[in-house]
């Protein structure tokens, strides 16, 4: 009976996204849109899974199996002495660990955690060098720039050759298979547009800094190698997940854009957040469009290892329809609240560490938003080895008794989230050695050309 009520659900659910997306793509008027809407959706279908306490099983064992390593002060203070890897939490213990990571940048693709663990990005592709910082053609891209870069149909990973500044014209419309790596040198994007990821699958951005974007004037933007067409103009938004899945955001520094840091909408799932610094904005994330939004009731989002930080205000995230593991994050700023959210989203609190503010009005982590009491008790927000600190309280909600179809594996203490969001940042380091490299790491840096 059980069984039979799930597939039920699923199918309601599964009629009422196809609906509305189909409502939706009669927005696009290009058939190139609509082609790409429909792919989408049966990328979202795929990428969605049936049975999200296994996903966040696994998350909490992989961050047990990682503190077991480390857990002792006198094995911490001997490895230091041997320059041991000094990683703290199972994603950055995956590649970090690797002294000649730079030489293996794609390793990374097999350390995502969450429900972005999937993703593999670039991985396979050849790998595309950055040279030129410039943004001066939206239609013509010029080789060697960022956004040449991101329109090329193969898979690809993306790095840079030297420091850079990039201040992006118009919004970044990626293509999908694509790992935007800035790892060993500093990448920052600023004052111009932000990244749109609309209608595609299988990207990791990953070290970057993002901050102070603005909305894009609109105007003809080529969004691949055989497409380009008119935008309106953007929302500001630092990174934009539209329709998109298999998405992981990884070491990125976000502060003061003119909407939201990251937005998840319009039946985007798949999607893990970590390692991420978040200072100096309002609207922090905002994962579902709208209260109408059904399509959102797919979307499947893993918040990990993240720092919260100063000059934040709210929305960390604010939460519609879907499924949200918030795990292992360090919360030490906000002004209103730390986690809100409508439409009965299933948010999973877990591990985390809140400290509240002073102000005795905005002790409260969470907030929900157009509903009644009677009504957003039925939600299911759950906390789970959460730490409370300077009168923090979650307000939990739905039925106390519930349990999902197989045992939960208990998160690590939100004692420890200090210490696993440690490292949550841009990632700076020294770039590859050019000269030592072997003959087949030299074919595989290859700049494209055409």
């Amino acid at each position: 009976m059980q069984i039979v009520n799930k597939l039920t659900l699923g199918l309601l659910i599964s009629l009422a996204i196809l609906r509305e997306t189909e409502a939706s793509i009669e927005d696009h008027r290009d058939p190139y849109w609509r082609r790409r809407a429909q792919e989408a959706l049966k990328n979202t279908h795929q990428a969605y899974h049936s049975e999200p306490e296994k996903v966040t099983n696994h998350f909490n064992m992989q961050v047990h199996r990682a503190i077991e390593g480390t857990n002792s002060t006198r094995r911490v203070l001997k490895n230091k002495k041997k320059g041991a890897c000094a990683a703290t939490n199972p994603i950055d213990k995956c590649w970090r660990c690797d002294k000649n990571w730079a030489k293996n940048r794609m390793k990374l693709a097999d350390c995502a955690l969450g429900f972005a663990h999937n993703v593999t990005g670039g991985k396979g592709g050849k790998i595309y060098v950055v040279t030129d910082p410039s943004d001066s053609d939206m239609v013509n891209p010029k080789v060697g720039t960022l956004r040449h870069a991101v329109i090329q149909k193969a898979p690809l990973w993306i790095v840079f050759k030297k420091q850079m500044t990039i201040r992006l014209n118009q919004e970044l419309i990626m293509a999908s298979d694509k790992t935007i790596d800035g790892r060993g040198t500093q990448i920052t994007i600023e004052n111009g547009a932000g990244f749109t990821l609309q209608f595609i699958r299988n990207v990791i951005i990953h070290s970057l800094r993002i901050r102070s974007i603005k909305g894009g004037n609109g105007g003809t933007i080529r969004d691949s190698v055989d497409h380009y067409g008119f935008r309106s103009k953007s929302d500001g938004d630092a990174i934009n997940i539209y329709g998109s899945s298999n998405i992981w955001i990884d070491h990125i520094s976000m502060s003061n854009c003119q909407d939201g840091l990251i937005d998840a909408i319009e039946g985007s799932t798949a999607i893990t957040i970590s390692n991420c610094h978040f200072t100096k904005h309002n609207d922090v994330m905002l994962f579902g469009a709208s209260d109408s939004s059904k399509k959102d009731s797919m979307m499947q989002i893993t918040l990990a290892f993240n720092h919260f930080g100063k000059g934040l205000t709210q929305r960390m995230p604010r939460v519609r329809w879907g499924f949200a593991h918030i795990v292992s994050n360090d919360y030490t700023h906000w002004l209103m609240y730390a986690i809100g959210g409508s439409m009965h989203p299933f948010i999973l609190s877990q591990g985390n560490r809140f400290v509240a503010p002073n102000d005795n009005k905005a002790k409260e982590v969470t907030k929900r938003d157009n509903a009644g009491k009677g009504e957003w008790q039925k939600w299911n927000w759950k906390s789970e080895n959460d730490l409370m600190m300077n009168g923090a309280f979650f307000v939990q909600s739905g039925d106390p008794k519930y349990k999902f179809p197989g045992a939960l594996i208990p998160p690590s203490p939100g004692s420890l989230a200090g210490k696993l969001t440690s490292d949550a940042d841009m990632v700076l380091g020294l770039l590859p050695d050019r000269e030592n490299e072997s003959e087949l790491e030299r074919m595989l840096r290859v700049e494209i050309l055409n």
